[in-house]
């Protein structure tokens, strides 16, 4: 089975195949790392969030594909810009819905990109986009799904980066 388009939660989990984290704590460094490094990885990471079967060959392309949609979300969530634009090849297009409306359809050539780029637009167009956020914290930029009920959350966790950014303002003043 192959999911549908809809998940934010499916999207925060993409962009965190990028994890570029490389705070301290409790003494413990963490070390950034990216789960998308080969054609296999990517497929790897697909067929677990049944976004693609195991049996859909992909190519280099299709990662170099996925990664720069990657980057072109992660911006987006982070607020670079105007916008990130689709990556060459991604292409949004109406089609008839069976309930008889219209939809936003994707066509990545990349099984599986499909529902991530369709779950983005869907979002977009319903407002719920501006819930997808990076961490505000520059050495975290953990993409996370804010939900809380202003939509006004900053960090990834209020526990460590949230308690860090709080820590650090507090003895700057103290200082002063």
């Amino acid at each position: 089975m192959v999911r549908t388009a809809g998940d934010l939660d499916l999207v925060e989990q993409f962009l965190n195949t990028l994890d570029e984290r490389t705070f301290s704590r409790h003494g413990e460094q963490h070390v950034a790392a990216d789960e998308l490094t080969s054609p296999g990885a990517l497929a790897t990471w697909l067929t677990a969030h049944e976004l693609a079967t195991a049996d859909a060959p992909l190519r280099a392309g299709d990662l170099d594909t996925a990664l720069a949609l990657r980057a072109a979300l992660r911006d987006a969530a982070g607020g670079a810009g105007p916008g990130a634009p689709l990556p060459d090849g991604v292409r949004l297009r109406l089609v008839a819905d069976p309930a008889g409306g219209l939809r936003l359809a994707a066509d990545s050539g990349v099984p599986g990109l499909d529902v991530l780029v369709e779950t983005v637009a869907a979002h977009v167009a319903g407002g719920g986009w501006s819930r997808l956020k990076l961490c505000a914290a520059a050495d975290c930029r953990w993409a996370f799904h804010d939900t809380s009920r202003s939509g006004g959350g900053r960090w990834c966790s209020m526990e460590v980066c949230g308690n860090r950014h709080k820590t650090r303002t507090y003895r700057r003043r103290r200082a002063d």
